[in-house]
């Protein structure tokens, strides 16, 4: 699936083709897209198609098509606070920008078949907690991934706000799917080659929509042990305390700089301009056109161009003189770690605060 847009050259030309194409259509989900490196989540030797609008599979790893993540990304409607049950994680990728929405306060679980995916999930989470200049931007709520057959959830689990699944879902697991939600959550799934979005709207009662069609493996049915009995995928991840201490603290600290900056320039925060590359001015071409071997004209001018070529020239010229060179602004200041190792604490203390980011 994929290939609804074109390929970009970076993360963000690729979130720019995926707007204009109207599959991103909220800021949300925007800032969620931009958050996070696609390519991140490549092998290394892959990672040249990363921006292609394709999905991409090496083993058991595997990556739906950029537009497929943003429809459902739309779908999902997304909340600080919610919990949300993702059903065949994989790379851990959706579960990652899911959780850049939810905030410290939701539930994110993630549910993988294969025990050498959630290894490489927890790899690639741990990367970006520690790498990247997006985690400390955001209120996280970090994924749990476990392994296990989505279909062999325990009943005694708790329902969710929102679910999806990642695998072609078979009509007669339909209503397995539907019970994990609540009522007024949202589902959304691969359901007879149609990615469908349904909401609980009661006990019993529900509303569906179609959104696009597509094609996914299907799930894959559980094998029982040797007993005849099924393994029971069981979800539950209770923060610690010190966990939760942890997020309160660099919750105030937060709100400590934002006022700190209202007082001092009289707003908010802004967001750093995004670098954007300059346009090429493309030249005029000569064109000669054959007719029965002979030359019929030896050059077809548009009707803008009045100019000689002398005068375009000159004109480039003075608009490169007029225009100063464009440099990428400078990387953006991450006050809440300045303000954290600021602070009169042990640095085990500190570093325990920034998550131990390297940066």
């Amino acid at each position: 699936m994929g290939g609804a847009v074109s390929a970009g050259e970076d993360n963000d030309e690729l979130i720019d083709n995926l707007k204009e194409a109207q599959y991103i259509r909220t800021e949300l989900v925007e800032q969620a897209f931009r958050a996070i490196d696609r390519a991140d989540y490549y092998l290394e030797e892959f990672k040249e198609n990363a921006y292609k609008d394709l999905a991409w599979k090496h083993g058991n790893i595997h990556l739906s098509a950029p537009c497929i993540y943003s429809e459902v990304m739309e779908a999902l409607d997304l909340q600080p606070g919610l919990s949300f049950l993702n059903l065949g994680s994989g790379t851990g990728y959706l579960s990652s920008m899911v959780g850049l929405i939810l905030g410290p306060f939701g539930v994110n679980h993630g549910v993988e078949l294969h025990s050498d995916v959630i290894e490489y999930a927890k790899q690639k989470l741990d990367f970006f907690i520690r790498t990247s200049d997006s985690f400390d931007k955001f209120d996280f709520c970090e994924p749990s991934f476990v392994t296990g057959n989505c279909l062999e959830i325990s009943p005694d689990c708790s329902q969710y706000d929102r679910v999806y699944c990642g695998a072609g879902v078979q009509k007669e697991h339909e209503e397995y799917m539907k019970n994990l939600l609540k009522v007024g959550g949202i589902l959304v799934m691969p359901l007879e080659e149609k990615l469908t979005k349904i909401t609980r709207t009661g006990p019993s009662a529900w509303e569906t929509k179609k959104i696009l069609a597509v094609s996914f493996a299907p799930l894959i049915q559980p094998c029982h042990s040797e007993s005849g009995k099924s393994r029971l995928v069981q979800l539950l991840a209770v923060r610690s305390l010190q966990d939760l201490a942890r997020i309160a603290i660099r919750g105030t600290i937060k709100k400590i700089i934002h006022q700190e900056t209202v007082s001092k320039n009289g707003n908010g925060l802004k967001n750093t301009p995004r670098f954007k590359r300059r346009r090429v001015r493309r030249r005029r071409m000569e064109t000669i056109v054959f007719l029965d071997k002979e030359v019929f004209a030896s050059r077809i001018s548009n009707p803008s161009d009045d100019n000689s070529c002398e005068d375009l020239e000159e004109e480039r010229r003075e608009e490169e003189e007029k225009t100063p060179p464009e440099t990428k602004p400078d990387p953006p200041v991450n006050f809440l770690r300045q303000k954290v190792l600021s602070l009169p604490l042990p640095d085990p203390l500190k570093y325990y605060l920034l998550y131990y980011r390297e940066k």
